[in-house]
């Protein structure tokens, strides 16, 4: 009697369908309508693990969402440089995602901010598509931090013509110097670090009258610092951004109106 749990060598075993969710910044309404369907059709639904035992972010924003019968995976993602802790975190990960989907269940996983944007998303993926090659990946869009915090100061974060540089994070404060000579609106991520080496150069440049600091932007308790001139010093936390417009020499009703206006003309 043939053994019935040999598959033909043509047939691989069915998986279910990994789903990347963009939650947003914050603000659970900011939350797309696809991402929502995604959340509260999966089996699992995956995140990456708080800290001291605390809900992640993604994991406060989405929970409204989430329903009472859907099995709750957090993941551990330390919050290191060292590649090879990172890699090894990533293997732990994609194998606690992996016994899920050779169940096979659809699991979704949650993603602050957008799901292509300096995502642990992308990792995960990757891992798991060469343990399973045929592994099906949907990714859901979602909005950015950046974009969050241009609406959070009343200015469009890019204009006509004007170039955008998105920094990560600055281990090197010459960078800053660069992007400032290549691109009008330049955004820090993750400012806290640098931020007084950041202030200076600003202030170097006479550009601290056009530029923002936004603080857990879309939150109940978020932050928004302008007119850097008197603050050379700043305690931030880690969800902060610095956006930098050098062309912003117009009060923020008429740039938002030129910015309509160009639209109008398209």
């Amino acid at each position: 009697m043939p053994n019935s749990d040999i598959l033909p060598p043509d047939k691989t075993p069915p998986l279910g369908t990994l789903h990347g969710v963009s939650v947003g910044p914050g603000d659970p309404e900011l939350m797309t309508l696809k991402g929502i369907r995604c959340i509260q059709q999966a089996s699992v639904v995956a995140f990456p693990a708080g800290l001291n035992g605390k809900p992640g972010i993604a994991e406060q924003i989405a929970s409204q969402w989430c329903l009472p019968h859907q099995e709750r995976l957090p993941l551990d993602f330390p919050y290191v440089q060292d590649e090879d802790v990172l890699m090894n975190a990533w293997a732990i990960a994609a194998d606690q995602v992996g016994q899920r989907l050779c169940r096979p269940e659809d699991v979704v996983f949650l993603c602050e901010g957008d799901i292509s944007f300096y995502s642990t998303f992308s990792h995960l993926a990757d891992t798991l598509l060469r343990q399973y090659p045929h592994l099906t990946i949907q990714a859901v869009p979602g909005v950015c931090s950046p974009m969050a915090a241009a609406a959070a100061i009343h200015r469009p974060l890019t204009t006509q013509g004007e170039k955008l540089l998105i920094l990560p994070a600055l281990y090197r404060i010459s960078e800053l110097e660069a992007a400032l000579d290549t691109a009008e609106v330049v955004v820090l991520m993750k400012v806290k670090s640098v931020y007084a080496q950041a202030w200076t150069i600003l202030h170097d440049r006479n550009l601290l009258h056009c530029a923002y600091v936004v603080e857990w932007a879309t939150w109940p308790h978020q932050k928004i610092y302008e007119d850097l001139g008197d603050r050379p010093h700043l305690d931030l936390s880690y969800f902060s951004i610095l956006v930098i417009r050098q062309t912003s020499t117009s009060s923020p009703k008429k740039e938002v109106d030129a910015f309509n206006d160009s639209v109008a003309d398209r």
